[in-house]
């Protein structure tokens, strides 16, 4: 079997990571590849041991030419399968170009922004199954008109790496300017208004109230930062929260943190939640989205209401103020990740629906 991979996006995290670790698990299994992305983008050169890499130009929604490069493509590498991870155009124009050229097509939903049910009835008859990463993006598919005949649920995944036993806390915090023993919150997202920053700002005075020594750091890019920064000094928190920006070595920096903090008020499931979880810390989330897939309440960490500052700094409170609720929350996190996230179950979950399709 070979497929034909579209990815759109620049960077190397979210949808592009989850294509990433996609095409190098069916590699192991003996699945050909090939892969059409943005020229300059990371994935690019992170796929080259896994695939046959094909960048080209992609401008997002309007850009009706990529139909032409894509149908060059798919004539040039002739794949069974063509698998569309991200929108930014691929989910349309990828599938016409597919349609086009006489090839079966899947279709990756990662976000649970809502459509008209105009468009989804437009949109995806061009796929022949549409792959939700979560029951919840699932459910607005089908709430929006999707056939339930052509969605199917695979859930995406982390690389399941070692225990850190021993955090590198003396590094950690002499990297971020902390004192010995400071507790830290962490929250890893894109700085865009949906992941929900400025409800946990508004939460924080009453968090400083119960524990002012505690400190939190906000790691991602994104075009919030500068109201962000401007809300931080305006709310008096400067030398209390910190945005640290985009970051390469997490894997690091997070057994070191003492709450994973996502304050979304949407979110189609959340991987930095699973990697919170696989680096055994406690969570504190909305209850929104897939998120609950990802984080089990009061079992893994603790879900509040999607935008209420005061709920969120009442779960944070008893969090930060329970040791051995932190440590129970963790450990079940990490089990949780390596029962139901792995790589390998994402990888099995995409190669049936490509059985599946193909078979018919």
């Amino acid at each position: 079997m070979k497929v034909l991979h579209v990815e759109g996006g620049r960077n190397l995290y979210g949808g592009a990571h989850q294509s990433l670790l996609l095409i190098e698990g069916l590699k192991a299994c003996g699945i050909g590849n090939v892969l059409a992305c943005r020229t300059g983008s990371e994935l690019a050169e992170a796929a080259r041991p896994f695939a046959e890499v094909r960048a080209i130009k992609m401008e997002g929604d309007l850009d009706a030419g990529l139909i032409r490069r894509l149908y060059r493509i798919i004539r040039e590498t002739r794949p069974d399968i063509v698998h569309l991870h991200s929108r930014i155009g691929a989910d349309v124009m990828g599938g016409i170009a597919a349609r086009l050229a006489g090839v079966p097509v899947v279709h990756s939903r990662r976000q649970d922004n809502p459509e008209s049910r105009l468009a989804v009835a437009l949109k995806y008859r061009l796929h022949d199954r549409v792959i939700a990463i979560s029951d919840g993006i699932g459910r607005v598919l089908l709430s929006e008109g999707l056939s339930a005949q052509k969605l199917r649920c695979v859930r995406d995944a982390i690389e399941i790496t070692p225990v850190v036993e021993h955090p590198d806390r003396g590094w950690f915090e002499q990297e971020f300017g902390f004192q010995p023993g400071t507790l830290t919150l962490g929250v890893v997202a894109q700085l865009i208004r949906r992941k929900g920053h400025h409800v946990l700002l508004e939460a924080l005075p009453d968090v400083l109230a119960t524990f002012p020594k505690v400190r939190l750091l906000f790691f991602g890019k994104g075009p919030l930062e500068t109201e962000l920064r401007h809300t931080i000094e305006r709310m008096g928190l400067a030398g209390r929260v910190q945005l640290a920006g985009f970051r390469d070595d997490l894997s690091r920096i997070l057994p070191c943190l003492d709450v994973f903090v996502h304050p979304a008020l949407m979110e189609g499931l959340g991987v930095s939640l699973l990697q919170a979880s696989c680096a055994r810390l406690p969570i504190v989330a909305s209850n929104v989205g897939g998120i609950p897939e990802a984080v089990r309440d009061n079992e893994t960490g603790l879900l509040v209401e999607p935008g209420n500052p005061g709920a969120l700094a009442q779960a944070l409170i008893r969090v930060i103020g329970d040791p051995v609720l932190r440590q129970r929350l963790g450990h079940a996190g990490r089990h949780w990740v390596e029962q139901a996230f792995s790589a390998d179950i994402m990888v099995e979950g995409n190669l049936a629906v490509y059985r599946e399709v193909l078979a018919t």
